[in-house]
């Protein structure tokens, strides 16, 4: 009876968030504040949170500058193993644990490396075209047809609106070039302050979050991105801007946004290349692999990535096959499945497709 209680109530919450309309806000507590009203706190003898806190600390090389930074990073990260349990209560088909945020509280995490600005289409943004759906293929990777850079790491900057345009851009290029050029984050880091002349909140702001259809059109006013070994990332916006016009590898043609449809979403990857795309990245602080798949999720969009593909695949024991998005991150390879991370196709789970761009690219440099 208690177990068919909870599952009430988590029916319940999933209806009431997906009814939500999709935004970017502020930072705040709601969203765990949400998934603590659903599952329980309850104390778990085998957590063992000193030997986890030794082997973190271990793993990813961690250092604290005194007893009392320790002391309080110690109770952090006590409080997120206890924050990875209930994620893995609602999201029983992906695996939850200590990752290399497990010493930042929620709001730290957000402000450190999420960093997406309110939601404003810039004015030369339209439609995509609608595009068949019925010979898509069952799956599709770009990563198997060379579309797709390595991993980066954004580091300690909100710059992940950045790291998503990059992406496209990079996939778009390769579409129209067969060449895969690894594009500059730190040139829209340093030079795109673009904003909407109607909400001064919506200017790109460097470490401070951006937008990637912003984004976008600071690229095509400007004239394109220089490569990433020619204007190289530092992780930081207090440089100024050091763009070279001579130097442009890439330039964007044209850029569109994706209905909110799961198979035009599918079409569009397949036929014009990674798509960026923004997501509620509340579940994402405890992500280790496997398809995410929460039964509650907020679709308020705070962090920017690439959607590189799909598939499906078979989930846990006892648990059907799930159809997922392949998406890649700007954490780091040690994040994730190798810096990737699978979300649940079919339902628009944390609002993944809410917010969806394709950019057409053209080569305008021999490089």
């Amino acid at each position: 009876m208690e177990f068919l209680s909870r599952f009430v109530l988590l029916l319940l919450f999933s209806s009431l968030v997906s009814a939500a309309t999709p935004s970017i806000v502020s930072p705040d507590e709601s969203d765990d504040l949400l998934i603590r009203q659903v599952v329980s706190d309850g104390e778990d003898p085998l957590l063992n949170p000193e030997h986890h806190f030794l082997s973190f600390k271990k793993r990813f090389g961690k250092h604290y500058a005194n007893p009392e930074e320790h002391a309080l990073r110690f109770g952090v990260f006590k409080s997120n193993l206890r924050r990875a349990k209930r994620h893995q209560k609602l999201d029983p088909s992906a695996v939850h644990g200590i990752t290399q945020f497990a010493d930042l509280t929620p709001a730290e995490f957000r402000r450190s490396y999420l960093g997406l600005r309110p939601l404003r289409l810039p004015s030369d943004a339209h439609k995509a075209p609608i595009l068949p759906t019925n010979d898509l293929p069952t799956d599709f990777d770009w990563r198997d047809h060379g579309a797709v850079t390595a991993v980066k790491n954004q580091g300690s900057c909100g710059s992940c609106w950045s790291f998503s345009t990059t992406g496209a851009l990079e996939g778009a290029n390769f579409l129209a070039t067969g060449k895969l050029v690894s594009l500059s984050e730190q040139q829209l880091v340093d030079c795109d302050h673009e904003c909407d002349p109607e909400d001064a909140r919506s200017c790109d702001s460097g470490c401070n979050g951006g937008l990637m259809n912003s984004a976008f059109e600071y690229t095509l006013k400007a004239g394109g991105l220089q490569r990433e070994e020619d204007y190289p990332y530092t992780g930081t916006d207090r440089g100024t801007c050091k763009f070279d016009k001579t130097k442009i590898a890439a330039s964007v043609a044209n850029f569109s946004v994706v209905s909110l449809d799961e198979d035009q979403i599918a079409a569009n990857v397949v036929k014009n290349g990674p798509l960026a795309v923004a997501i509620n990245a509340v579940f994402m602080q405890t992500y280790m692999g496997g398809v995410s798949c929460p039964y509650i999720c907020s679709k308020r969009l705070d962090h920017g990535v690439l959607l590189v593909g799909y598939g499906e695949g078979y989930a846990p024991i006892r648990m059907k096959e799930k159809p997922y998005w392949i998406i890649k991150n700007s954490w780091g390879e040690s994040w994730g499945e190798n810096g990737f991370y699978k979300i649940c196709r079919g339902r628009n789970i944390c609002g993944v497709d809410s917010m969806v761009s394709t950019v057409a690219a053209i080569h305008t440099h021999s490089q």
